[in-house]
């Protein structure tokens, strides 16, 4: 009997992950019978889930007397199986913001309360990624910031662009929840600013619709020693900005600028 395709036994792996979510921790002998297999069979998709740290084995409970021989082992979803199936955490950390919002009174005061909350979410994590960026040189301080969010799942990203980098996060944990809440979007474009010491300019957020979140990040103003028209005592230098110089603020944080 040839073997089964790899869709078909993903589709039976599939299968026993929703068993054991609906009914629990599960020995092979209930879920073979909850899914007309043979045990042989279910035994081999479990050690592959396994192997993939989606189930794990545990003694089964037992209610009342135990009888002789070994107890038998039942499987269960770990934390990454649980997190293969929807959440509605989306949903609650947007009802929890509402709330905030609310009670703080709505309109400006609600805004400002989403945007405290923010913040101070966002606390922890810059601390993380300033010990990061400190320790990078500073024509390094982008690619330093970006793998410091790679490592919290942003996907992150930069590279050289005209007069400066971009830093680009092709993946956003909160995306759905910045659709609503905005606020998420600008503390964070005021972290990178306040971590690389310069002011920096989001153009982009997949909260907005946009493919990817890409923040410019301008190049330093480098001295401009060319002689002036005018009386200047020598030796003095001013400085030349190549780009316009714009904060983090809400007018581009949390969705393309005009």
């Amino acid at each position: 009997m040839p073997a089964p395709a790899p869709e078909e036994q993903q589709g039976t792996r599939d299968r026993v992950i929703r068993s054991i979510r609906d009914h629990g921790p599960s020995t092979a002998a209930e879920l073979a019978l909850r899914l007309e297999l043979t045990q042989a069979a279910v035994r081999r998709h479990l050690d592959a889930l396994v192997t993939d740290g989606v189930v794990e084995p545990r003694e089964k409970r037992v209610y009342g007397a135990r009888g002789r021989g070994r107890p038998a082992r039942a499987f269960a979803l770990t934390d990454c199986g649980r997190d293969a199936f929807e959440h509605a955490y989306d949903q609650l950390a947007v009802d929890a913001l509402r709330w905030i919002a609310q009670s703080a009174g709505g309109g400006e005061r609600g805004r400002a309360a989403v945007a405290a909350f923010a913040r101070a979410r966002l606390a922890a994590q810059a601390e993380a990624y300033r010990a990061a960026v400190d320790a990078a040189g500073p024509e390094t301080r982008a690619e330093a910031l970006a793998r410091a969010l790679t490592a919290d799942g942003y996907a992150a990203t930069a590279r050289g662009a005209p007069v400066g980098e971009q830093l680009c996060q092709h993946h956003c944990p909160v995306a759905h929840v910045a659709e609503h809440y905005p606020q998420l979007c600008e503390a964070e474009t005021e972290v990178f600013s306040e971590l690389l010491g310069t002011h920096v300019q989001r153009l982009a957020t997949i909260a907005h619709g946009d493919g990817v979140c890409t923040t410019f990040i301008p190049r330093a103003a480098e001295p401009d020693r060319s002689p002036a028209r005018g009386a200047r005592a020598p030796g003095t230098a001013t400085l030349k900005t190549t780009t316009k110089t714009s904060t983090a603020s809400a007018s581009t944080a949390g969705r393309n600028p005009e």
